[in-house]
């Protein structure tokens, strides 16, 4: 492979001060005496003093940190910064300075928002001209609102008056900047932070199917360098990463659709003196690929990627045979950020087969939740040769944040939509659109969350927020209405409708959030109207985001959440829930959630052991005692009878029913469990990073993050306080999903 390795300045605003500060930097350690800084402002005040302001984007002094509707800032000094965000970045404005001498060596100073040059920047103007300059470090969607360390040269102006003015001239995306902390000083302490503001840049030869990046695992929420990959000077794909020359792994690129061309791997706000482009390689195969699913912690009953983090499920829908898992993917790093979209596919929902990303960042930002559907009637347009295409509808959570829309007609290639955005930005916290067509309207339904401000004030006198989630129509996926709002859910709406106890004359809608909590009501294809209060869904820990399979063939609604299962020391982290069916069930206080795992994991079952009726006494022998199994699903129904407790003990997990409180604890975590016609029905699954539990015929569902030791493979059962009845008790020691 050949290779070339150099620098490039970052914008021709950034270069006069990066490079001299950076020739200058043994000289300046050597000469700097111990005479105190001239601080030109700390913008502690409550207003800017004699700084005087133009425009309206600067506001009327200091802001505290992160204004309305921004990020949050990091890496200011004190209590205050200048921040141009006070009206939005569709303000412009400037603040300057009083005159002063320059009397040091280098001026540094805090730097942070947009980095385009002359319209987001700080200017040193000698004699009215502009001598330095200097712009933030973002000019994309995402990115972070963190200030860097920054520093002039300005030994030859010495004993001169000078001027600093701030410039907010910009009205789009990062049209803001942010600044702090400026400083004349002998010893240059901001120019320790110019290799951040230089690019790496290696040539490579695209001679194998994927590019190897070496990736360190650390501080989630450090600053993560940029990375592009050019071809012909265009950027193809671009992502944050934690490069770095001590990697803990290699994260992987596919690069097959530009085989035997030459790129360029350009990475920005990375230390001049790193060797980490030295490591980079192309690869026939992934990283460790012998290796890959027999991880010590790799989960063998629940779906994780291959490498790097996941979180939300997304998408997911039955297409020309097959179920697809989409999911938030960070495909280059450990923890979250740098949102793609990832891609499985499964023909039984049990066992997958990872692909490659779908969705990746681009010019709208990185790719947030969403949904998938068939667009079986061709509302859109998008379906060629009379096939019905797959649409996923997502938001793109830039600067706007807005939804989009991407197709696909084999379920492999997706193309983004042309027309984009679909949706404009309503506020700016919408996103996750869940959509479905709705047969009695004729009308495709989005349930898309927005949060805004409130008119009521919460302890400290700031705007309460309102969560809510809008429901819009569309006849064709890409014009929106909204038609209505119901407040009071929480992110990652998920709607659906289910008959009663199995009656299909007997229907009820069911909305939830995030955490699972949910309503029954009625819907007309506009409006949502609520017949329970917000009723409690999961009982357990570690599990959000939970969305269903759309157009499943046999109409069941089948779930799948994220599960919280840290994995410290692989190259991945966190996984999915089991598939789970959804029904509703009649309870004394009205139809209820009920939640059970799918028929299709019985496939798994490699071994099982079935005790048939017993009846257990405080002092019975363990009738597990001869079962060792990594793998389980247990299943038991008992009559408790005059047993206070009836306890299990699954490879050291505790799972105790509670006769007397009618309660199931799990680990100590506790969940309501009433009987049902005076039994209980208890279904546990144990993986190497995970348990669900689902008692009281799915009415309780306890999902838990757990990670057993690897060499207890023990299971038991006792109870407490008198006799408990068994009419069924099996144990079924499972295969892996990845085999």
């Amino acid at each position: 492979m050949k290779v070339r390795l150099f620098f490039l300045s970052i914008t021709s605003a950034l270069a006069g001060f990066v490079i001299a500060a950076t020739l200058m930097l043994g000289a300046s350690r050597a000469a700097a005496d111990t005479r105190p800084d001239i601080v030109i402002a700390d913008f502690e005040g409550a207003d800017y003093g004699n700084w005087k302001t133009e425009g309206t984007a600067f506001g009327p002094g200091p802001a505290p940190g992160a204004l309305r509707g921004q990020m949050k800032i990091i890496g200011f000094k004190g209590k205050g910064l200048v921040n141009s965000f006070s009206k939005g970045d569709g303000a412009t404005g400037k603040l300057t300075s009083p005159e002063f001498k320059i009397e040091r060596n280098f001026i540094s100073f805090l730097i942070g928002g947009g980095g385009f040059a002359n319209q987001t920047c700080m200017n040193l103007l000698i004699g009215g001209k502009c001598a330095r300059t200097a712009a933030g470090l973002n000019i994309k969607p995402g990115g972070s609102e963190a200030l860097a360390p920054a520093a002039w040269d300005v030994r030859e102006f010495k004993g001169q008056p000078a001027v600093i003015e701030i410039v907010d001239a910009a009205v789009h995306g990062w049209g803001h900047i942010n600044v702090d902390q400026i400083v004349q000083s002998d010893a240059s302490s901001g120019v320790v932070a110019a290799p951040k503001s230089v690019a790496l840049e290696r040539l490579l030869s695209l001679d194998q199917h994927y590019l190897l990046l070496p990736v360190k695992t650390g501080d989630k929420k450090a600053p993560k360098p940029h990375a592009a990959l050019l071809l012909d000077g265009a950027v193809v794909r671009e992502f944050d990463i934690e490069l770095s020359d001590q990697p803990d792994w290699f994260a992987h690129l596919d690069v097959s659709a530009w085989q035997g061309r030459q790129a360029a791997l350009r990475v920005t706000k990375i230390a001049e003196d790193s060797k980490a482009l030295d490591l980079v390689s192309t690869s026939k195969k992934i990283w460790h690929a012998d290796e890959l699913y027999h991880e010590p912690l790799r989960g063998q009953l629940h779906f994780s990627p291959a490498r790097g983090w996941n979180n939300d499920p997304n998408g997911m829908v039955f297409f020309r045979g097959e179920y697809h898992l989409f999911f938030q993917h960070n495909p280059f790093g450990w923890n979250w950020g740098n949102m793609h979209w990832g891609h499985a596919v499964s023909k039984d929902m049990v066992h997958w087969q990872e692909f490659g990303d779908v969705l990746a960042p681009d010019q709208f930002g990185p790719m947030y939740s969403g949904s998938a559907v068939v667009d079986g009637k061709n509302t859109s347009g998008l379906g060629k040769d009379g096939q019905p295409p797959l649409v996923l509808i997502y938001t793109a959570a830039g600067n706007p944040t807005v939804q989009c829309i991407a197709t696909s007609e084999d379920g492999r290639n997706f193309t983004k939509f042309s027309g984009n955005p679909v949706l404009k930005q309503i506020t700016g916290g919408n996103r996750d659109p869940k959509v479905f067509w709705h047969e009695p309207s004729g009308k495709w339904v989005m349930a898309l969350y927005v949060h805004y401000p409130s008119a009521e004030k919460d302890d400290q006198g700031k705007p309460r927020e309102i969560h809510s989630f809008h429901f819009l129509n569309s006849p064709n996926l890409k014009d929106w209405t909204l038609m209505s709002k119901m407040e009071g859910f929480f992110e990652c709406p998920e709607f659906f409708e289910l008959p009663v106890d199995g009656n299909a004359k007997n229907k009820k809608w069911v909305l939830t959030d995030a955490s699972s909590d949910y309503m029954i009501g009625a819907f007309d294809g506009q409006k949502f109207t609520p017949e329970t209060p917000k009723l409690k869904g999961h009982q357990g820990r570690g599990f959000t985001a939970a969305q269903t399979f759309s157009g499943e063939p046999q109409g069941r609604v089948i779930q799948i959440g994220w599960l919280h299962t840290v994995t410290p020391g692989m190259a991945f982290n966190q996984s999915m829930s089991l598939p789970n069916e959804l029904k509703l069930r009649t309870t004394p206080e009205g139809p209820r959630l009920a939640c059970t795992p799918v028929k299709e994991l019985e496939s798994l079952r490699a071994k099982s052991h079935d005790f048939g009726a017993i009846t257990l006494q405080p002092d019975s022998k363990n009738p597990l005692a001869s079962v060792s199994a990594e793998l389980v699903e247990l299943r038991a129904e008992f009559e408790p009878g005059a047993a206070s407790e009836v306890a299990f003990t699954v490879r050291g997990a505790k799972i105790i029913f509670d006769t007397k409180k009618q309660e199931i604890a799990v680990n100590n975590v506790r969940a309501p469990a009433p009987l049902r016609d005076g039994k209980q029905k208890l279904i546990i699954y144990c993986d190497r990073t995970a348990l669900e539990i689902f008692a009281g015929e799915g009415l309780t569902y306890v999902p838990l993050p757990f990670q057993p030791k690897a060499d207890d493979r023990s299971l038991e059962i006792k109870v407490a306080g008198g006799r408990a009845k068994f009419s069924a008790l099996l144990v079924h020691e499972l295969k892996s999903i990845w085999k």
